[in-house]
């Protein structure tokens, strides 16, 4: 019953938000014939395209691309338009509430011509703000770098180069030529460990394996590892953890491996894991056994929220992902009711934990606020 009443949701939304820019945008501002019956048309159409999308996501790749870069493309742009109109509607309550205390008689050519400006202005600002996050999303990624100390690392080891990448969604808009130059741009930085913190693919490995070939050329010195998130678990997690062993990446399943460098690094799995039956799940406790306790052990984990027990069990550095840096303003307050951080390197307890904003983007080709990051992280014993 689940999905019937699932779909029975999506569909009145869609339609309500639809039905809601279309009386703002069209019939509010008095479009002439055939302008209002093109605009009725074109919002139509796209709300279809929500719909076509849901239908194509778990289809085919090659069906799938094309259905959902309009259709994800639309739904971002849709967010913001609906912000702008909402907005919008707000400042009309308070020019009429001014109207109505001042007496002012109702003229209806100045409202409409209200109706209008604001409309237009709520177009200008969901395009612009739609435009500036494709650009952000859809421009090269940056290398943020990062220096992190750690006190259990001992005095005068030689630095080491982790390089983190997360939440790429390897998927029906991000495909091998991605995938390609983001492998390249590690490669060059020579790193000593690649993390890849989760969140890898959306999509089963019989669509995907072409474009997450490239991954199979990731160069480090003391190896390539990979932690699931919630992601994988809708992808076929199984499939993707052999099909990933196979390309000579070393997925750490609730496991750790000592490195000749001085550190430990350990790998559970998602913190949803369980809910997919069979060994899945995180299993911290099992991580860490049989390690040697004076040596730093670095934390692959998908959720921030994992931190709580790294630091039980002081961890001294945690990485993780799946928050986007809530990729798209103002997401970024809803992820902070979801996970304790939301990017950027914090302190928690003993435990220190970096948060990357992601590689890649889900859904929306769009990124406001947050831009993506391949992570260069510089570790070195405590100054102090």
């Amino acid at each position: 019953m689940r999905y019937p009443v699932f779909l029975a949701v999506f569909v009145a939304l869609v339609g309500l938000v639809h039905y809601y820019l279309w009386t703002r945008l069209v019939r509010d501002t008095a479009l002439p014939h055939p302008w209002s019956v093109a605009g009725g048309a074109l919002l139509s159409f796209l709300a279809v395209s929500l719909f076509a999308s849901a239908l194509a996501i778990r289809g085919p790749r090659a069906i799938a691309t094309p259905v959902l870069w309009v259709g994800y493309t639309w739904l971002g742009l849709v967010f913001f338009l609906l912000l702008a109109v909402a907005s919008a509607d707000l400042l009309k309550v308070g020019v009429r509430a001014y109207e109505a205390m001042r007496a002012t008689p109702v003229d209806p050519d100045r409202r409409l011509a209200l109706g209008r400006m604001l409309a237009a202005g709520s177009v200008v600002v969901g395009f612009g703000a739609s435009g500036a996050g494709m650009a952000s999303a859809l421009s090269r990624v940056e290398v943020k770098k990062l220096k992190v100390e750690l006190a259990s690392l001992g005095r005068g080891a030689a630095p080491i180069k982790i390089v983190q990448i997360s939440d790429v969604h390897i998927g029906p808009t991000i495909g091998r030529d991605f995938i390609e130059e983001i492998v390249d741009r590690i490669n060059a930085l020579s790193p000593d460990v690649v993390a890849i913190t989760g969140d890898l693919v959306d999509g089963t490995v019989a669509d995907l394996a072409e474009h997450a070939a490239p991954l199979g050329k990731l160069k480090a010195k003391h190896g390539v590892f990979f932690v699931t998130g919630n992601h994988e678990y809708y992808s076929g997690a199984d499939d993707w953890i052999a099909h990933l062993r196979g390309l000579g990446v070393r997925v750490l399943r609730n496991e750790h491996v000592s490195l000749p460098c001085g550190i430990d690094v350990a790998g559970v799995d998602d913190w949803t894991a369980k809910q997919f039956g069979g060994d899945h799940g995180p299993d911290l406790d099992k991580a860490l056994r049989g390690r040697d306790a004076a040596r730093p052990v670095v934390l692959l984990a998908h959720q921030p929220k994992a931190i709580f027990g790294a630091a039980a069990k002081e961890v001294a550095l945690q990485l993780s992902g799946h928050t986007h840096g809530g990729q798209i303003f103002p997401f970024n307050f809803l992820v902070r009711l979801q996970q304790p951080y939301l990017a950027g390197l914090y302190t928690h307890e003993k435990t220190q934990l970096y948060v990357s904003r992601g590689t890649g983007y889900w859904g929306p080709p769009m990124r406001l606020g947050a831009p993506a990051e391949i992570t260069e992280i510089d570790v070195h014993p405590a100054s102090g």
